[in-house]
């Protein structure tokens, strides 16, 4: 029996690192052959050491020039017709939207989508926006949910919105929760010493809610509540909304919080801390952060938003509050801060939430039986 080829387009390697590695080796453990499509960075030679094979292309986010994007689609094409995968897995909108004609004009026999989010386009307010959706929403209609595709969906709301819209074909979608968590190195462990301590890892871009954190720590301060606040990760240039370096330097200067830049031990970080913040504006998937704050046994104030609320129950395994309310975040940290009962509770319900729904393995399994069930589907 020959072997299978399945290709992963994603805009960039780090993302596939973090998010979709996991599920990349389990296909391949299952015998697949695994290539990434992505701009390689620092990521490409550890995904490489790992087995799976990487072609660097110049992917270009911001970009929105429609005959440089339709010269990129022509020479994705050409790419898959050379590849010519047996199946090819698009992530995030903009590879859906290229990705999706690419694969047309190739004539790749199967597909799976991924919006991990409906993000910038259908949650900003921003001109740019505006300007941009009704041709996006025309594209994902023709590249989303072709006879031969299926769509994962992290959370249910995002598929609910765009069934609403039209964009989903009858029995194309399917429902899996997130990224998934390895179970074993985020763990519990007893709380660190005080003061508490309230951690928002992300990337530092406005849509995560990193100024409405910090507007946050200035109320408490002010209340006189005794914590910390931290933040880790680092800015990201390919979005227009990112936090600058200086900007976070001053809020570090004023003594607002301590920012550690982008950091890879992550668990560590974790059970450093008390109380885990994801205040993001934005309709994410399902952020990677939240179920790694989860299977550390840390209770999680997040937004009342898709995403969000798929990994928090509020007032079970956390709490929800609006998005862009910094005294509605401050008065939900505070409640946590001065309650260590209610944080150790809420922290063991987290945990047995991300065991029993958000698992590698979980993911793992259900992502290879949507690959299995196309492959046989299109198989003579």
């Amino acid at each position: 029996m020959n072997q299978k080829t399945l290709v992963f387009l994603l805009t960039e390697d780090w993302f596939f690192a973090s998010h979709f590695l996991t599920r990349a080796l389990a296909a391949k453990a299952a015998g697949w052959r695994v290539i990434l499509v992505a701009n390689c960075g620092p990521a490409a030679a550890a995904i490489r050491a790992v087995g799976i094979e990487v072609i660097p292309v110049a992917f270009i986010r911001r970009r929105t020039n429609p005959a440089a994007e339709m010269l990129f689609t022509l020479r994705l094409a050409r790419l898959y017709r050379r590849l010519r995968p047996d199946l090819v897995h698009h992530i995030a909108l903009k590879p859906i939207l290229v990705g999706g004609i690419a694969a047309r004009l190739a004539g790749v026999p199967a597909i799976v989508n991924a919006p991990t989010g409906l993000g910038f386009v259908f949650s900003s307010d921003r001109l740019l926006a505006k300007l941009l959706k009704p041709a996006v929403s025309l594209l994902l209609r023709a590249t989303l949910s072709p006879k031969n595709a299926r769509v994962i969906f992290e959370n249910p709301d995002d598929q609910a919105e765009l069934e609403r819209r039209g964009m989903i074909r009858h029995g194309a979608a399917v429902l899996i929760r997130g990224a998934g968590v390895d179970i074993e190195t985020f763990a519990p462990a007893p709380e660190p010493p005080l003061p508490v301590r309230v951690m928002l890892i992300a990337r530092m871009i406005r849509e995560k809610g990193v100024a409405d954190f910090v507007a946050a720590a200035r109320l408490l301060r002010e209340q006189n509540v005794a914590a910390e606040f931290v933040l880790v990760g680092a800015p990201d240039p390919g979005n227009p909304n990112t936090v600058s370096e200086a900007e976070l330097r001053s809020w570090e200067a004023e003594g607002l919080v301590s920012w550690l830049g982008p950091r890879r031990d992550i668990a560590a970080l974790l059970s450093g801390a008390h109380i885990a913040c994801q205040p993001s504006s934005y309709r994410e998937g399902l952020p990677k952060s939240a179920l790694e704050a989860m299977a550390s046994g840390k209770p999680l104030v997040a937004t009342d938003i898709p995403g969000c609320r798929e990994a928090v129950v509020d007032g079970e395994t956390g709490l929800l509050v609006p998005p862009r309310d910094p005294p509605a975040l401050a008065a939900a940290l505070r409640r946590l801060i001065e309650a260590p009962e209610l944080r150790a509770k809420m922290g063991a319900a987290g945990r047995l939430r991300a065991e029993q729904y958000f698992a590698d393995a979980i993911i793992c399994q259900q992502t290879l039986l949507v690959y299995d069930a196309l492959i046989h589907r299109n198989t003579p």
